[in-house]
């Protein structure tokens, strides 16, 4: 299959690798040729290393180079059958490349954003064939990540999102099916893991190292929040959180934190930076966790109970279903189980009686219980 992809960057050139090690000729265009350039070189320092650890054959590496080539002229993608935009996360940007590709490719060619977060309902509005565009959302890094959000926009003919599925699975990546909301499944279910973080942070109920400390060590998460929102960039993590919370009309559910905004403001970004809620310099030196049991119990149940919630009210809403909602969280981010699965296992009635103990201390809308949770608890029903 003949592939596009627009842009340069670290998603673009990953969601190439991805695409040229499944069989496919691909090319990315972007409008700078020394991003190209770079990206050309990412790709060969990586099929580089991947051959010095025995994962794949020098052969191999080479045929997979050989399927990736770059242009400045988008006119090349005259002939392409599926493009993938994966530029800046902006609207009024995006839309622009659809309005320009669309003049370009034929009219049998699929077209999709890797928004994340993005209405994919928008940018297929401007094109003259909106039931060909759906929304591809690949995590980063694309070629280690297995997950990928495929989302329909109002006008995708489900022909078209049912072949692309297919297409994204010969990949060997996992599909899960979302509604095109604000975030989809990951970016709108996780937004408590970082958020409610921070609050308990805000407080000073635990320091960042503890917080961590408990939600891999009790919680068995693979990274702490702290320690992903640093390795995300709290630029890429906090404009996400806004942009659903904007996305949402500003449900409080949502709401960004002012901690990690003054983060992004002073330019402490995370480890791109060498500083972010932890100092990475060559001699820095970060406080220990307080490892009490106690502590890191009611620290993980906070967050948990409100991730729960989250995903809960995802299903009630019908943004994906059951199994997809856990397989998302799972595969996207790395979550040591489905939040459903985990709901079961915790009891439903703790689970309302958490959310529940929340909003009467703080009474705020944040902590407002969903709907499906407390009527199942009422039921006595599980998700499984």
């Amino acid at each position: 299959m003949k592939i596009g992809i627009i842009g340069a960057g670290t998603m673009g050139a990953g969601i190439a690798q991805v695409a040229a090690t499944a069989g496919n000729e691909v090319l990315i265009y972007d409008i700078n040729a020394s991003a190209l350039a770079k990206a050309r070189s990412r790709l060969e320092k990586i099929m580089n290393r991947l051959v010095e650890k025995g994962r794949i054959e020098a052969e191999e590496a080479e045929a997979i180079l050989s399927r990736i080539t770059t242009t400045t002229s988008e006119q090349k993608f005259i002939d392409r059958e599926f493009v993938i935009e994966a530029v800046l996360e902006n609207i009024e940007v995006k839309r622009s490349v659809f309005r320009g590709l669309e003049e370009i490719v034929s009219k049998e060619c699929i077209l999709a954003t890797n928004t994340s977060s993005l209405s994919v309902t928008s940018i297929a509005g401007v094109c003259n064939h909106p039931e060909r565009v759906l929304g591809v959302h690949f995590f980063n890094p694309a070629p280690l990540m297995p997950l990928v959000e495929m989302v329909a926009a109002i006008q995708t003919d489900p022909k078209i999102l049912d072949s692309t599925c297919k297409e994204i699975e010969r990949w060997g990546k996992i599909t899960v099916i979302a509604k095109d909301t604000p975030g989809f499944i990951v970016n709108r279910v996780a937004r408590p893991f970082y958020g409610e973080a921070i609050r308990i942070l805000e407080e000073k109920i635990a320091d960042a190292p503890t917080i961590d400390w408990a939600m891999k060590t009790i919680g068995g998460f693979r990274m702490g929040p702290f320690e992903l929102m640093d390795l995300i960039g709290n630029d890429i993590n906090y404009t996400v959180t806004e942009t659903v919370f904007e996305a949402f009309f500003y449900d409080p559910r949502y709401k960004p934190s002012f901690t990690q905004k003054r983060l992004v403001e002073a330019g402490y970004l995370g480890k791109k930076t060498g500083k972010g809620f932890y100092e990475y310099g060559e001699n820095a030196i970060n406080p220990e966790p307080n490892t009490d049991d106690a502590l890191g119990q009611k620290i993980l149940w906070r967050i948990l109970a409100m991730l729960i919630n989250e995903a809960a009210d995802a299903l009630h809403l019908q943004i994906a279903t059951r199994d997809d909602i856990d397989l998302a969280m799972a595969k996207g981010v790395n979550y040591p189980k489905g939040l459903l699965k985990w709901a079961d296992e915790r009891g439903i009635d703790a689970c309302v009686e958490a959310i529940d103990r929340l909003h009467d201390e703080y009474q705020e809308d944040r902590y407002r219980t969903s709907q499906l949770l407390r009527k199942m608890a009422r039921e006595n029903q599980t998700f499984y």
